[in-house]
Parts: C-alpha cells; sequence; structure tokens
C-alpha cells in the first residue's frame, strides 16, 4: 500500500456572535479550520487538522509512493518541513489515523492503549464578570464536570483573584479549579510585556490561599529559570509548554524541572509521532502530561487519543465555555460533536484510527481554498 495523494483545504465559519477569547483583545468573527487527508492507492483516507501548513505546498513528492506507515520517518520529514516553514503537523495525525484504520485499530491502543476513559475539565475561554463565571462554575458542576479552568484576563491580575473569589465562594470545594494566567505568549497585535517573576509569585501566592490546583503559563515561555524558581518559592503546580514549538524546548522543561503539568499539542508540534515521546519523558520526569486541545474537535479528539494512549490520566482539557463558545462551533468540522458523558469525562470508541466522520456538507459550504 502506498501514499497516492496528499489534499489540504481551508474552511471558514462565521461567528455571529463572536467569541470574545479572554487572550484576545480582538473579538473573533470567524473560525478557520485546516483539514488534511492523505489517501492510499487502496482507498483509504487518514484525516488531520491543526495549523495552515504553510510551505507545505511543492513538497507533497516527499510522501507520495511511499508507505504510510513509515510513521518516524514521515515524522522526521515534518519536523524538517516546520523548520524551515509553517508548523505541518496536521499530516502526522492524518498518518496515524490512516495507520489505524489499516491496523483496524483506534490510534490510544496503538499509542499505548492505556486506558479508554479520561476525566476531563471543563476549559473556558471568554470573558465574564465574577458572578457570571460563578453561574458558568455550578452549570459545570450540573454536566458532571470535576474541574474548570479559568484565565485571566488582560490587565490588572487582581481582577482575576476577584473572579476566583467568586467561584470559589459558589462552588467551594466541589470543582477542582485551574488557573491560566495567559503570559507564555501573545496575539500579534498584543504588546503588553509578560510578567516578571516577581509578579507572578505574589499572584502565586494568592491561587495558594484559594486552593487552585494549578497555575498555568505564569511567565514567558521561554523562561525556564523564572519556572523553576517560581515552583520552588510559592509551592504550586506550574503547568505550561502549550505554544513551544520544538520537542526539545520540553526536554528542557523537563529536565530543568520547570514544570509539574507540560501540555503540549499534537496539532502544533510533533505531532501524535514526537508527543509520544514526550508523554515518556514527563512520565520519567514524574511531571503530569496533558495536552492543550484549542482548536476544533478533530484536534481535541487527536489529542485525546494521545494522552489516553501515552499519558498518565491526570486530566484532559476541553474547550467549551457556551454560549460563545458551543460544541457545534468548535466542532463544526464534524458530523457529531465530541461530547463528554455525565461523568464529565470522555470515552473513546473501539473504531479505527481516530474514529472521525466529517460534515462533508458543511465543509463544502464553508471552504474558501
Amino acid at each position: 500500500m502506498k501514499i497516492s495523494g496528499v489534499e489540504i483545504t481551508h474552511h471558514r465559519l462565521p461567528l455571529d456572535p463572536p467569541f470574545e477569547a479572554a487572550w484576545d483583545s480582538q473579538p473573533r468573527r470567524q473560525f478557520q479550520a485546516t483539514i488534511v487527508r492523505v489517501r492510499t492507492d487502496e482507498g483509504l483516507e487518514g484525516i488531520g487538522l491543526g495549523d495552515l501548513m504553510l510551505g507545505f505546498a511543492g513538497h507533497e513528492q516527499l510522501f507520495l509512493g511511499r508507505d504510510p506507515l513509515e510513521l518516524e520517518r514521515h515524522n522526521r520529514v515534518l519536523d524538517n518541513l516546520s523548520f524551515h516553514y509553517g508548523r505541518c503537523w496536521p499530516l502526522d495525525l492524518a498518518l496515524w489515523d490512516l495507520a489505524g484504520k489499516i491496523k483496524g485499530q483506534p490510534c490510544w491502543r496503538l499509542l499505548g492503549g492505556r486506558q479508554q476513559k479520561l476525566r476531563t475539565y471543563a476549559s473556558t475561554g471568554t470573558r465574564r464578570l465574577p458572578a457570571a463565571l460563578a453561574d458558568a462554575a455550578e452549570a459545570y458542576l450540573a454536566l458532571g464536570f470535576k474541574a474548570m479552568k479559568i484565565r485571566f484576563r488582560p490587565g490588572d491580575w487582581r481582577n482575576g483573584i476577584a473572579v476566583l473569589e467568586a467561584v470559589r465562594k459558589r462552588v467551594g470545594a466541589r470543582l477542582d479549579l485551574m488557573v491560566d494566567c495567559n503570559q507564555g505568549w501573545r496575539m500579534p497585535w498584543d504588546t503588553e510585556p509578560p510578567w516578571m517573576l516577581d509578579t507572578a509569585l505574589e499572584v502565586a501566592h494568592e491561587l495558594k490561599r484559594l486552593d487552585i490546583y494549578w497555575m498555568e503559563e505564569p511567565l514567558h515561555r521561554g523562561e525556564r529559570h523564572g519556572m523553576r524558581r517560581l515552583r520552588e518559592l510559592s509551592g504550586m503546580r506550574i503547568a505550561g509548554g502549550e505554544m513551544n514549538r520544538e520537542l526539545y524546548e520540553y526536554r528542557d522543561l523537563l529536565t530543568g524541572q520547570c514544570l509539574d503539568v507540560v501540555q503540549p499539542d499534537a496539532t502544533l508540534v510533533g505531532g501524535l509521532t514526537g508527543l509520544a515521546k514526550i508523554a515518556s519523558m514527563a512520565q520519567e520526569a514524574a511531571v503530569a502530561f496533558t495536552p492543550h486541545t484549542w482548536g476544533n474537535g478533530i484536534g481535541v479528539i487527536a489529542n485525546a487519543h494521545l494522552a489516553a494512549g501515552a499519558g498518565d490520566g491526570t486530566w484532559l482539557e476541553f474547550p467549551f465555555d457556551p454560549p460563545q463558545w458551543t460544541l457545534e462551533r468548535r466542532d463544526f468540522p464534524l458530523a457529531q460533536p465530541f461530547d463528554v458523558d455525565a461523568e464529565g469525562c470522555v470515552v473513546l470508541s473501539e473504531q479505527p484510527g481516530l474514529g472521525l466522520m466529517l460534515n462533508e456538507e458543511l465543509l463544502a459550504r464553508t471552504r474558501f481554498s
């Protein structure tokens, strides 16, 4: 069996009302998705999704005519491409989906098969006043979630503490609470500098008082010394790594004892092939491995397979913040949204590959290139 074709399509879903992301000063009026399909000469197709695949055009011949199961070889080529161009890791996801279909196994089993069911935390993303976020926390409890992540908005961090106090007062200890400080990276138009260590430490003491489970992205993504010092001085669990670009960065974060929770995303770095290795390194370093999943449903599913197959079962991020960020918006490329059960867990199927079924009609209507 040989790879006979690679197809890349781009899709855009209008958002009305817009999505006002806590980490972005500009409301989002559209949601884009890039779909990658890898086909074989025997009629099978693997599906992946992620970044725009910038720079991939013209390099298809590096994969055409090759055995689709040469996953390590293909991953090394993608690593080379991602150095010279953009993040081309969606192709790795499509190759894993294809490999699962060839072998008749779900990807989570091929990746190690540690567990089929994963507990999730509700990952919020919109800007809300304290009372509104406390209402949302109660709604998550009613849906079965056992944990919730709250994001700090730009500006005075004390406003974020006020939000956390309102939520903690409302739900008490019934929800584990995580906090994303949003200091690891910035949108292109956002020039506000990230926190320095002294600010992060001051915030950490407040989060400790409120019994926050982890403190995410409290410093710039490359501030390894500061992360280690913050862990030592605050006693807080420190999480990070969602937008780093190179696998060696995760090696350095782990060997440098910078994190308690490492959060790479297979759609953005390394693919499933590379991040399975990071999951193993994290286990050896006694660091929790829980992938970043903000994107659409295909990315959530791919990272769920990774966490179930190779991870430690700590938590899985589940982006869900209605009414602005619904499952229907997040998962528009899929025929059915990917949802949790009554206990706030995701249960992966036994379907081969990633078990995806696309909404081909909607994809045809939203395609722009």
